[in-house]
């Protein structure tokens, strides 16, 4: 199944991954977050921050939820890069605004 694109610009930030995990995942298996992090071999702490979304899904993170959920890390780190995107680009979108795009045109000057 391919990618689903976008053709405008989101308007409201993405869903963290960890509310995803949380709300869908681990709430549709009825599992809690103590019997979910010893079935991912991580501590409960370190699966609360990202239930949080405090903190981001790790490569590591997000092979360990792939193999778990069985639909691979790639989900799961697309979900991640998204949502750091979105909120960096809001962050510095006032000095992005003074970077000018290359052009061929320019190159040769």
């Amino acid at each position: 199944m391919g990618d689903i694109l976008a053709k405008r610009p989101l308007r409201r930030p993405p869903t963290h991954p960890g509310e995803i995990l949380r709300e869908d995942v681990l709430k549709g298996l009825g599992l809690s977050v103590s019997e979910a992090a010893r079935r991912l071999g991580v501590s409960r702490q370190q699966l609360h921050r990202i239930l949080a979304c405090t903190h981001p899904i790790t490569t590591e993170m997000a092979l360990r939820i792939g193999k778990f959920a069985g639909n691979g890390p790639g989900l799961w780190l697309r979900m991640q890069q998204n949502y750091d995107l979105w909120h960096t680009t809001e962050k510095i979108s006032v000095e992005l605004s003074k970077i000018q795009t290359v052009t061929e045109n320019r190159l040769e000057a």
